[in-house]
């Protein structure tokens, strides 16, 4: 999940093709459906992204009470309103009255805490959970932004690599090449500074076993000459999230894909290329296309059919996006590294959302 961050946003407004009432106004990339009339280009006003979940009251305010996602209809989600996706809320709320929201654009302040907007947490199903223990030595994963929310990450024509983008639960794996300790975690559980107890009935270590991902890292940090080995994989398949891929996480083999790594070398953290490092070793999210980056070509790869089965089964979740040499991005205040997520997913029925 992106970071969650209500921002004050200039807008530019476009005429909704099939509504003469509506209109779509764009933030970065993405576009919100709002009343006609309402905004005009250059105009400033507040951007709520998709999975934040309102209090009750903004709810009612914005006019919104019984159209949001969720059991307690509070939560932003992508909708497509008379054909058009709309990604997020824009809007003036009462709270904001007299703030200089061009101002406060300039300073990126963040109004999440003020609107009592916090972002939406999916519940963990019994056989991702576990009992935790405290691990400040784990490599944690990062959380990766929209590139529709910061379309200028990558430099027109920046040598970028992308790869499909997987619908299932992240998996974290440090070594530790002093001791041999191996800490798994999720990326949620991870964030905590967290690591769970192995427990042959918990999903993320039935796959670390099963795919013998301990022995892939310890070759790796002796290769490496490294400290501790961060490998980060997608743990999927039937049981898990409701695109599977063809696997199944109820049997022996989980299905999993490897898609970065870290290590700790000299002291620096480092991030490695998981094609190069892993291939032959473990399964790896599919590579789709690399060159120069273009923004309109990175979005028509974000759509169409899943590759890693082979077979197409079904829709794609989206796209990752890497510079080819790995580098810091003053934009993000991080790594460069951004995803698009697919019309068609974010849209889908009967959709899960577990971390």
């Amino acid at each position: 999940m992106s970071t969650l961050r209500v921002t004050a946003e200039k807008l530019i407004v476009l005429e909704h093709p099939n509504a003469d009432a509506l209109e779509l106004a764009q933030v970065g990339l993405y576009r919100a459906v709002v009343a006609k009339g309402t905004y005009r280009t250059g105009d400033f006003a507040l951007y709520i992204p998709e999975q934040s979940v309102l209090p009750d009251e903004l709810v009612a305010e914005l006019g919104l009470t019984g159209k949001l996602a969720g059991s307690n209809a509070n939560r932003v989600k992508a909708v497509r309103l008379r054909g058009e996706l709309s990604q997020g809320i824009v809007c003036r709320p009462a709270a904001l009255a007299g703030t200089d929201l061009a101002a406060a654009a300039e300073r990126g302040e963040d109004f999440a805490e003020l609107l009592g907007v916090v972002k939406w947490q999916p519940p963990v199903p019994t056989s991702m959970n576990g009992e935790v223990v405290s691990a400040p030595d784990l490599l944690p994963w990062v959380d990766i932004e929209n590139l529709k929310r910061y379309p200028d990450v990558f430099e027109p024509g920046e040598p970028v690599v992308l790869t499909e983008k997987l619908h299932g639960s992240c998996c974290l794996v440090t070594y530790t090449a002093a001791t041999g300790e191996v800490q798994v975690s999720s990326k949620g559980i991870g964030a905590q500074g967290l690591a769970l107890i192995e427990d042959e009935r918990n999903l993320y270590w039935r796959a670390v076993r099963a795919h013998r991902i301990p022995e892939v890292a310890a070759r790796l940090a002796e290769r490496l000459g490294a400290e501790r080995v961060g490998i980060f994989g997608e743990v999927f398949g039937e049981g898990v999230q409701d695109l599977t891929y063809g696997a199944s996480a109820r049997t022996e083999l989980p299905g999993y894909a490897a898609f970065d790594v870290s290590a700790v070398v000299d002291g620096q953290l480092v991030w490695l290329p998981a094609a190069e490092l892993l291939d032959g070793e473990l399964p790896l999210v599919p590579e789709l296309w690399r060159g120069p980056f273009d923004r309109e070509t990175v979005l028509a790869l974000a759509e169409g059919r899943e590759t890693f089965s082979g077979r197409e089964l079904h829709l794609r979740e989206g796209v990752v996006v890497r510079p080819v040499t790995e580098r810091w991005s003053p934009l993000l205040g991080g790594r460069a590294i951004a995803k698009v997520v697919a019309d068609a997913y974010l849209t889908r029925k009967g959709g899960t959302e577990y971390e």
